[in-house]
């Protein structure tokens, strides 16, 4: 069959999938095996064949790859590449609800809450009600607000399904239903919608309203949707319901990278896509370009344990390249020494760069010991997954403004903004005036514009007209001038910029250059030729709040990168250590009920292989610090899934600690990974290291420096230091088994070799 000459650089299952633009479609994308340039020559070729780009949706899972996606297809069709509907679920389906928003009952200003909005609201409603704060903590009635918006049920529905009222009830939390209610009802008076809401709104609409459906049905002719494995029931419906007229529908993912059912993605989704469309065209893409045969196959033996899976077979042209290293630590903090001993040595050895290096671990709470290892050692590193930018509270102030300029009903923004710089409203007013708005079921704005007729507001009432009136001078500007013209008024004339620069603490100067930076943002965004968007201050607001993580640019440099598992989907490294492989906790405790579960902490194991190009280390600890206590840990059962053939484990056993003797090149042991760590050497020999029978531990108060103690799990070793006092008194101790530990002596329960 002959193709164009733009799909020259696709293999053949590629190229056949790109041309196969009619029908329903499913492309089962291995990891390393360039979906992206498939999805992006398919997209491509839909407009060469003359269809308009008009008619394309294409929905991703973050910005930045819509983006990147944008502009290589740009590359091959020129300029009707702006044309296409492109973007994440949430951008996208915001962009319809600008439209349609009304029909359901919200302005088409509409406000988007970020999760601190919506936690901060619960929290609000949490203390309305009464209830105990420490039982019904925002982060946890969020999640459970989020999840059940992903599976479809409104707050209305909860309370109709009774077995999610009876685990309220045997949780000791009855009245989640009574705050769901609260938070939605409130979000609406507000004019606002969280990101739940963005897409089980766009369900709403197409739903109840089917002239809206009908005429979204024809616009997208083509719909194309990437990662589908990672999609929940309401972004799985809406895009059935708007497929249904055409069924021109291609769907790309990976089942064994599905990892997020803990933000509602089924699985199933993307495993029974078939079953939708009897007439399916199935694609795999099989072929890895990305990591060395080693690494392809080791991830291959893991994943076959999985039931619940799709039949493919993984392969891969690249060299076999080295065995993956597995090796053990005596601890969590020796783990971390060791990690950033390795990227020291190899970066000299191999020449490499930092940024060629990712620390990836199953929980953030893990970072810690690496962090300090890598800053001990003066290596610079980055978390991903840090505060955002626009999460900083100076910018949120800012923000703030922009919001209740264009939304005055936004409630969120208002109490955050109202004596912010100070103006003598304090939180007593501030109370009364959510009070006032509940009681006369309008909002806190329609309070501000009577507050006259209030004589509960007292003295407060003037300074409360004074920010009112302020607001509305801002709020006529909107027809006139753009984003940048808006924002820089609004900062000057709040007195934030003077606010700020007035303070010359280094902190103080950070928020002022923050701001400036934010104010530099909307410039930019306002002056951006290469795109058709809209360039007013609610379409920059919008573009702001579904700003994610993943959608930074790296501008830290040269840098090591550390960051969960989940958040290294879609990216890769030179060299990848995943550590913390120990039980409960990668597989995680709560995994281990149930076959689904440990099957998706399996998939995540996948992906974190999967992510590195040459070299792979695999680490565990056999103890780990846990409430002050070290606790003794046990190998994951994922390092015994993976075939053996590809492990390097003769390294297992040679490390004793981590610190290290940096030797010449022309030691045996040189480039053989971790054979470069040795023990440090000990001036004073150490004794039989056989723990006694009769262990009876001493006093603490009895250690001293230069003492022989045993201690039942690491053996003999010497007390090398003493540091603290008190309950906090530690002991640094060098073992001969086990290397040098520091352990708090009211937990450690030594005893003294006479």
């Amino acid at each position: 069959m002959s193709h164009p000459p733009y799909l020259d650089k696709l293999n053949d299952v590629q190229r056949d999938a790109a041309m196969t633009i009619q029908g329903p479609v499913m492309i089962i994308a291995g990891a390393g095996s360039g979906k992206t340039r498939v999805l992006t020559y398919r997209i491509a070729h839909i407009i060469q064949s003359g269809n308009d780009a008009f008619n394309i949706l294409a929905l991703t899972f973050t910005n930045k790859a819509a983006k990147e996606m944008k502009q290589r297809i740009e590359a091959v069709v020129g300029h009707e590449a702006k044309n296409i509907w492109m973007g994440t679920f949430h951008s996208v389906f915001a962009k319809i609800l600008r439209v349609e928003a009304e029909k359901i009952g919200y302005p088409k200003d509409f406000t988007i809450y970020d999760t601190d909005d919506s936690k901060s609201l619960i929290k609000t409603i949490v203390k309305e009600l009464n209830l105990d704060e420490k039982l019904y903590k925002p982060a946890f009635v969020y999640n459970r607000i989020s999840n059940c918006k992903n599976s479809l049920i409104t707050s209305k529905e909860y309370i109709k399904i009774p077995e999610l009222l009876e685990a309220d009830n045997s949780t000791g939390r009855p009245h989640l239903s009574k705050i769901f209610a609260a938070y939605q009802a409130r979000c609406y008076k507000a004019g606002a919608m969280d990101f739940d809401d963005i897409l089980l709104n766009t369900y709403a609409l197409l739903k109840a309203h089917p002239d809206v459906l009908n005429k979204y049905q024809h616009k997208f002719k083509y719909i194309m949707v990437d990662e589908y494995q990672d999609t929940n029931l309401c972004q799985y419906m809406i895009v059935k319901s708007l497929a249904a007229m055409y069924e021109n529908i291609c769907v790309v993912g990976d089942d064994s990278q599905s990892i997020y059912s803990f933000r509602g993605a089924n699985i199933q989704n993307i495993l029974n896509f078939e079953k939708d469309y009897p007439d399916l065209k199935v694609f795999k893409l099989e072929h890895n370009y990305r990591s060395t045969a080693n690494i392809v196959n080791a991830s291959s033996s893991l994943i076959a344990n999985n039931k619940e899976k799709l039949d493919k077979t993984i392969f891969t042209n690249n060299p076999e390249g080295e065995k993956i290293i597995l090796f053990k630590s005596a601890s969590d903090n020796e783990e971390g020494k060791a990690v950033a001993n390795q990227i020291f040595e190899s970066r000299n050895r191999l020449h490499r760069a930092y940024s060629d290096f990712a620390i990836l671990y199953r929980t953030n709470a893990q970072s810690r010991a690496f962090e300090e290892s890598l800053r001990r050692m003066n290596i610079p590193y980055r978390i991903y997954g840090g505060m955002s930018f626009y999460q900083r509270k100076e910018v949120k102030d800012l923000l703030s403004y922009l919001r209740l300029v264009v939304n005055p009903k936004d409630e969120e923004a208002l109490k955050r903004i109202i004596n912010y710089p100070a103006r003598k409203i304090g939180n007593t007013t501030i109370d009364k005036l959510v009070v006032l708005a509940s009681e006369n079921e309008v909002s806190i704005w329609e309070i501000l514009k009577e507050a006259h007729h209030f004589p509960v507001l007292g003295s407060s009432v003037a300074h409360l007209k004074d920010f009112y009136t302020m607001i509305c001078s801002f709020q006529t500007m909107l027809a006139s001038k753009n984003a940048y013209e808006i924002a820089e008024y609004v900062a000057k004339q709040s007195t934030l910029l003077r606010t700020l620069y007035e303070d010359k603490t280094v902190e103080g100067v950070s928020r002022y250059e923050n701001l400036v930076e934010l104010l530099n943002a909307i410039k930019e965004f306002t002056e951006d030729d290469t795109s058709e968007k809209e360039k007013d201050l609610s379409a920059f607001l919008q573009e702001i709040a579904l700003y994610t993580d993943a959608d930074k640019d790296d501008e830290d440099g040269d840098k090591v990168t550390l960051m969960t598992i989940h958040s290294s989907k879609g990216l890769e490294f030179k060299h990848v250590f995943v550590v913390g492989l120990e039980e409960n906790l990668f597989p995680s405790q709560m995994s281990l009920t149930n076959r689904q579960d440990l099957e998706e902490e399996r998939r995540l194991f996948y992906v974190a292989i999967t992510r590195a190009e040459e070299n792979l280390t695999l680490s565990f600890a056999t103890s780990r610090f846990k409430y002050g206590n070290l606790i003794p840990c046990d190998p994951s059962r994922f390092i015994d899934e993976i075939d053996k053939q590809y492990l390097d484990t003769a390294l297992v056993h040679q490390i004793k600690t981590p610190n290290i003797v940096h030797k010449s090149p022309s030691d045996a042991n040189f480039g053989k990974g971790y054979g470069l760590f040795v023990g440090k050497s000990v001036t004073k020999p150490l004794p039989d290291t056989k723990v006694s029978a009769d262990f009876k531990p001493n006093d603490p108060s009895d250690i001293q420096v230069g003492q022989t103690v045993e201690h039942q799990r690491f053996g003999v070793g010497v007390v090398e230091q003493l540091e603290g006092a008190g309950d906090n008194k530690k002991a640094v101790i060098l073992f001969q088994e086990m290397g040098q530990k520091t352990l708090v002596l009211r937990f450690a329960k030594l005893m003294i070799r006479m």
